[in-house]
């Protein structure tokens, strides 16, 4: 695995969300108050993208279903979705946001 650069800070402010490609793998990337997440962007109950969602707090709620996701984490705060999404490490380096993958 290796960091890929994919965006900069100055593109995604608190409290937004952005769909990143990195390495061919659709992730989610999220500011939450000054600290970035990413997780898998395809919803695993039907693949909707996540990033068409609604942020709650520290969740991601897909527009399509309905299900929700633990930003920090991955894990589904709520269904129908069974699987979580997967975890990426974020550094950020001299203004670069770059994403373990």
């Amino acid at each position: 695995m290796t960091f890929v650069n994919v965006a900069s800070t100055s593109e995604l402010g608190p409290d937004e969300m952005m769909a990143v490609n990195a390495n061919g793998k659709a992730i989610l990337l999220v500011n939450l108050d000054g600290t970035y997440y990413a997780i898998g962007n395809i919803c695993t109950h039907m693949g909707c993208p996540l990033s068409k969602g609604t942020l709650k707090g520290e969740n991601v709620e897909c527009v399509c279903h309905g299900s929700m996701f633990a930003l920090k984490i991955g894990k589904v705060v709520r269904g129908p979705a069974e699987k979580p999404e997967l975890k990426y490490e974020v550094k950020v380096e001299n203004g670069k946001i770059l994403i373990n993958v």
